[in-house]
């Protein structure tokens, strides 16, 4: 168990590991013990695809019926406790110096997905986190419903949300559990070795990821990340790319200053436009809203006065803060001054102790988790536990547009009034801001993060 515990501090992708398995040559779906309470009450024993003793086989996906649309107050809730637990994270991962970026929808799919095979304690911590108002198997079909509809190919901006189970092909799983992952999240389980072949494993989850994310996400899983104890992997990968509904000229670009921090100033490309936006100001900082095309979806730019008052409009950023600031915005003439920014980072972000910290200790236990909603061995040193949720995001803004893009993966080891016409609103994101890139009509966060210094843009943060 110690060596397990060891390994899975080093996991950089979410998934599951168990110390010993069964011994059948293909994944099984366990259909002896109870269903889980977690899952759908109409699941039904999923069969997965068999595998080689040589290479991971590739799981034969079956055509899923597309989910009726879901109601607004079933994608407000869900977006809801999305958010705020999207800002409960930056809470924690604002201490890291330099630009930040992480999808708030990425990581609760992921942990979402995992929550549906977690009973007792251990579901109970991760719903609180979570903050979900319901059953897992109520929130399921719920948030497989919203991402359908975020993915309407009639909407002009390109959104791909993907989910996939990566499960040791000599493992057994609960059918009721790859049921849910399979009919909410459109997640299959695909066969792997991990036992026999970690380093092909790791490529073959990292190449998935890769392919989802336009090769904007990779590496998600390290070299470190995959070894024989793995089980199961489960991730999500998020990519957009959205055009402005009113482009900046490139030709209006210029380098200006901005402050980086006291008394330190670099130049940076910095955009300019001057139109109407959607701009409120409340409690000395300013939101200006950027539209894509189509007008589903939009930047938020939450400008605190001045680089001083970063730390403390951080400190206090929560999502009903985010909220205020939407309800207070008005159509009004701006002139707007924009750094370009891209933020790359070279490695993922290990979230366990974060997560921790928020409440949900027990599903990094290996002796108290309970997952076996997710995977009942009888041999309880068989049984999974969360070795470490690792993220990875990407964000570039540019005069045409943003492109954005992010991995999830969970890791489980066994054991004001509007201006005149002629004095327009001035928007100048001359020092650090905090942007969110959000759905305008559940108010979802795709991706939020911070700007500290736009001239960081390759392998920053």
């Amino acid at each position: 168990m110690r060596f397990a515990r060891a390994l899975a501090l080093w996991m950089l992708v979410s998934g599951a590991v168990a110390c010993d398995a069964p011994t059948s040559q293909e994944p099984s779906v366990a259909t002896t013990s109870p269903p889980s309470t977690s899952a759908p009450a109409s699941a039904a024993p999923v069969a997965t695809g068999s595998a080689s003793s040589d290479a991971p086989a590739m799981a034969t996906e079956t055509p899923v019926s597309k989910p009726a649309a879901p109601t607004a107050n079933e994608t407000a809730r869900v977006a809801a406790a999305s958010n705020a637990f999207g800002t409960d994270l930056y809470a924690k991962l604002r201490d890291k110096k330099g630009n930040l970026a992480f999808s708030p929808a990425s990581i609760t799919t992921a942990l979402a997905m995992t929550w549906g095979g977690a009973k007792g304690e251990t579901a109970e911590q991760m719903k609180k986190v979570l903050h979900f108002d319901a059953s897992a198997s109520e929130i399921a079909p719920i948030a497989g419903k919203l991402a359908t509809a975020l993915q309407d190919p009639s909407r002009a901006v390109k959104l791909r949300i993907a989910n996939r189970l990566f499960g040791e092909k000599t493992y057994s799983f609960e059918a009721p559990f790859l049921s849910m992952t399979k009919t909410s999240f459109g997640a299959p389980l695909e066969p792997t070795d991990f036992k026999g072949d970690p380093s092909g494993a790791r490529k073959l989850i990292n190449g998935w990821v890769e392919e989802q994310t336009e090769k904007r996400i990779k590496d998600l899983v390290p070299p470190t990340g995959i070894n024989k104890e793995t089980r199961l992997t489960l991730v999500n990968a998020i990519f957009f790319l959205g055009d402005w509904s009113e482009p900046f000229t490139k030709t209006a670009t210029t380098d200006q200053d901005f402050t980086v921090a006291k008394a330190t100033k670099k130049k940076v490309p910095t955009m300019r436009r001057m139109g109407r936006y959607q701009h409120a100001e409340v409690g000395g900082v300013q939101a200006l809203e950027l539209d894509y095309k189509g007008g589903a979806t939009s930047m938020l730019v939450l400008l605190p006065k001045d680089e001083p008052s970063m730390a403390a409009f951080e400190k206090s950023l929560t999502a009903s803060k985010i909220d205020e600031l939407v309800k207070a915005l008005e159509g009004k003439k701006v002139d707007v001054s924009l750094p370009k920014f891209e933020i790359d980072p070279a490695e993922s972000v290990a979230l366990a102790d974060m997560l921790k910290t928020l409440g949900m200790p027990t599903a990094f236990d290996p002796e108290k988790a309970d997952f076996t909603g997710i995977a009942n061995p009888k041999n309880p040193a068989d049984r999974l536990y969360v070795g470490n949720v690792f993220h990875k995001a990407f964000v570039k803004v540019d005069e045409k547009g943003t492109e954005a893009a992010a991995g999830t993966a969970v890791v489980m080891p066994r054991a004001g009034s509007a201006p005149s016409p002629d004095k327009p609103v001035v928007f100048n994101a001359d020092h650090p801001f905090v942007f969110v890139l959000r759905d305008r009509e559940s108010g979802l966060i795709l991706f939020m993060g911070r700007v500290s210094d736009p001239t960081a843009t390759a392998k920053a943060g």
